[in-house]
């Protein structure tokens, strides 16, 4: 079995609350990303740290994350500000992290550390780590000279496209391809930090008397949809008022408007394919009482779902299968489907800023064809009548509208109004990933 790279992350005995320690903690996750694996996944590995809080976990997660939207400029001083790549490679992300907070903006808040405590406590989390320690004069020199040079070079990172966007070059390029006019915009959206917003649970509560439990409990909020409401200030979940009683559930403002386009009764039984972590399942549960069955082709996947559900005080079948497949349908058919298919998510990238780094440019293309032989499955399992929603979270048009244009020829489908595609945007009143939506009908 191969070797946890974050093991050696336990062996530290800097501080939990030091900003050494959650440093050094978002270096490994943020190598991690670098070796292919996920964000979330490798934040898990350093949060088994025994001596991890909740204080801590959330401090090495900003610092991650910022990490990741800063990546393409942070290598980029890396290069400039070094002879030769960093070694181990422990050392170039633990520089990048460290330049990233650097190069905090002042909307980042919970970033503002102050730039020489940054340096010096870069140092120490070199010092702590038997890998680095060798290289702790090289952090001191790197991260204040980039003080010192500072103006220079993030003049400089203008230049470089990657650097001054924070994503791939190919990607940019296909962002500026597709959409000439608003590329830059979609860019920038990617790169700021999404808001927390939540999805109220009509059949416990209103609205409005929701919002007066968060005005009374002192956590201002905006109404930017029929159920939506966003958090002047993101909270952890356990502390959002009535989150474990299950007035509320955490869910993008676009993600909001699958279960209405949908138009359930009473009555109706539901596919929701490719259903986990479970959102859109609770919310059709929360609109109306149906036959519901929630698909996910990982079996741990489904285990968040019963948990959402048990919070909710829902209920739905849970199945392990693959949606491409039929060997776990029961033989009758559905009055309503949603097909929230597989895709790079290249829409929600301000909630995953990793995705933009582990994406490759034909990953559109074969995650299309998957998703392609799910829909034209899913399809005969509609009741004449029926209607099935499409639903993805991607920008690039060969996994939303050609799927959607392609699929309805194929299968003779009817379609209905629906938003289309929809792109991140966020304002007073409209906050929201970029999520597309297409609606057919069976004849």
């Amino acid at each position: 079995m191969a070797k946890d790279k974050s093991s050696d992350f336990f062996k530290t005995t800097l501080a939990p609350d030091s900003l050494a320690f959650r440093l050094l903690g978002a270096a490994y996750a943020v190598r991690r990303v670098e070796e292919g694996q996920s964000l979330p996944s490798a934040l898990a590995s350093v949060f088994s740290h025994p001596h991890m809080d909740a204080a801590t976990r959330g401090a090495i997660q900003d610092i991650a994350y910022h990490a990741e939207r800063k990546f393409g400029l942070a290598n980029f001083l890396v290069e400039q500000l070094t002879r030769q790549p960093p070694t181990p490679p422990l050392l170039k992300t633990l520089l990048a992290c460290s330049l990233a907070l650097l190069v905090a903006d002042n909307a980042e808040i919970a970033l503002k550390y102050e730039p020489y405590t940054t340096v010096d406590q870069a140092v120490e989390a070199a010092a702590a780590d038997a890998s680095l320690l060798r290289a702790k004069g090289l952090v001191n020199a790197v991260l204040r000279r980039f003080l010192r040079e500072k103006e220079i070079l993030l003049e400089k990172s203008d230049l470089s496209l990657t650097a001054k966007w924070n994503y791939p070059a190919w990607w940019i390029r296909e962002t500026r391809r597709i959409y000439p006019k608003n590329w830059e915009s979609i860019l920038h959206m990617g790169n700021t930090a999404p808001p927390l917003t939540l999805r109220v649970n009509l059949r416990k509560t209103t609205v409005e008397k929701y919002l007066s439990v968060l005005e009374a409990t002192g956590h201002p909020a905006t109404v930017i949809g029929p159920c939506a409401i966003r958090l002047d200030n993101p909270l952890p979940v356990y502390r959002i008022p009535g989150f474990a009683e299950g007035l509320v559930s955490v869910q993008d403002a676009a993600a909001q408007l699958a279960a209405p386009l949908l138009e359930l009764q009473d009555g109706m039984r539901v596919l929701d394919a490719c259903a986990a972590p479970g959102g859109k399942t609770g919310h059709m549960l929360e609109m109306a009482d149906i036959d519901l069955i929630a698909l996910d082709n990982e079996s741990e996947r489904l285990r968040k779902i019963d948990e959402n559900l048990t919070r909710l005080q829902l209920q739905a079948t849970t199945i392990a299968g693959d949606a491409s497949g039929k060997s776990w349908w029961d033989g009758e058919a559905f009055d309503r489907i949603l097909a929230d298919v597989p895709c790079t998510a290249s829409g929600i990238i301000r909630r995953h800023p990793d995705i933009r780094w582990l994406r490759r440019p034909e990953d559109a293309q074969k995650l299309a064809a998957v998703s392609e032989k799910i829909l034209d499955n899913l399809w005969e399992l509609l009741k004449p009548g029926g209607k099935l929603l499409l639903a993805t979270c991607s920008i690039w048009p060969v996994e939303s509208e050609w799927q959607a244009d392609m699929f309805a020829k194929r299968n003779n489908a009817v379609r209905l109004n629906a938003p289309g595609q929809l792109f991140p945007t966020s304002d007073k009143l409209k906050d929201h990933d970029g999520l597309f939506y297409a609606l057919f009908k069976k004849q």
